[in-house]
């Protein structure tokens, strides 16, 4: 069946993430076994957690080992099938790696109906971030002010989307003014704030002016500074959501903790953080309510799909780190 592309972890990254931190090579092609089918890889997400797991700590993942393919969320197409439950031509998302070709038994795997991004954003991983880390974590109630940051990526986008739908005045933290637009002209957004215009002291007073009353619900995607100033305007019994801190990933050094954090007390709040797989069993009851609201126009769908080949995962991977994406980030490799 010919050669398997297939991107391996060579070295562990020290800051950025380099390209001889990867490994391109090529192997057979897998033949489905007993119980199991072949995926020809269609679609491949990139998500700011790959980040994290090639660092060789503890995490709620084991780390990417070294010359092991890169761990990814893939949407597949059956090629190859001795599985009673996946036939020729099946459309199929699970975690089956940054490779050409994958051999599966079917375990934490998805039978979809079509190949379309949407499986791996809205209706994928960050949909369902979005939907428990906001409705669940953070508790979301009628008529509360919501503050997302990174409110134009792939899960901060749905965050801020379904707490208007849930009837919400929300405030997007997004890096320039194209993105900050976005969130107000396309999003519904309430209020979009640009943090590489205002700096983190504007960012604090725009919060301020923005949400006089305070922040009921902060959800948090890139920690820092941010962070800082969310809690700086933390409302009476608010809830900071840590969902994920992208602008500490690259960082070679550690990480100072939020200042702010006495806002805490002073507020009664609460900060929690979350992983999404904790509400695996509860997937289908979230993809049904989004894929409703996605098909009612109450979200709008993001997607930045970049075409390319397995060998352009490191360099599309990239463009999340330097927030050059909008929405959900995906390599078409069709």
């Amino acid at each position: 069946m010919g050669n398997n592309r297939q991107i391996r972890l060579a070295a562990r990254p020290v800051g950025e993430i380099k390209p001889e931190d990867w490994s391109h090579v090529s192997v057979d092609v897998p033949r489905a076994g007993d119980g199991q089918f072949v995926g020809r890889t269609q679609l491949v997400s990139l998500d700011p957690a790959m980040r994290g797991w090639l660092d060789d700590r503890p995490s709620y993942l084991p780390p990417v080992g070294i010359d092991e393919v890169m761990r990814a969320g893939t949407l597949v197409e059956v090629v190859e099938s001795r599985h009673p439950d996946y036939a020729v031509g099946d459309h199929v998302v699970g975690t089956f790696g940054v490779q050409e070709y994958a051999v599966s038994d079917g375990k934490g795997a998805l039978k979809v109906d079509k190949p379309a991004a949407t499986y791996l954003g809205a209706l994928g991983m960050p949909g369902m971030t979005a939907y428990f880390g906001l409705l669940e974590v953070g508790a979301l109630k009628e008529g509360e002010t919501v503050v997302v940051s990174g409110a134009a990526g792939a899960v901060g986008s749905v965050v801020g989307q379904i707490a208007k739908v849930k009837g919400c005045r929300v405030i997007g933290i997004a890096g320039g003014p194209e993105k900050t637009a976005l969130l107000t002209e396309e999003l519904g957004f309430d209020v979009g704030i640009d943090y590489r215009a205002d700096g983190p002291d504007g960012v604090r007073k725009a919060i301020r002016t923005a949400a006089p009353d305070g922040v009921d619900v902060y959800f948090d995607n890139v920690g820092g500074t941010i962070l800082d100033a969310a809690l700086a305007n933390l409302a009476m019994h608010g809830r900071v959501v840590i969902c994920g801190a992208i602008s500490q990933y690259n960082a070679d050094q550690p990480t100072p903790g939020p200042s702010n954090y006495l806002s805490l007390l002073v507020r009664r709040g609460r900060m929690e953080g979350f992983i999404v797989f904790d509400y695996a069993k509860r997937y289908p009851e979230a993809a049904a309510e989004l894929a409703g609201w996605i098909s009612e126009g109450r979200i709008v769908l993001k997607e930045h799909v970049v075409p390319g080949s397995i060998d352009d995962f490191p360099a599309t991977l990239g463009m999340l780190f330097r927030g050059e994406n909008v929405g959900k980030l995906v390599l078409d490799v069709r």
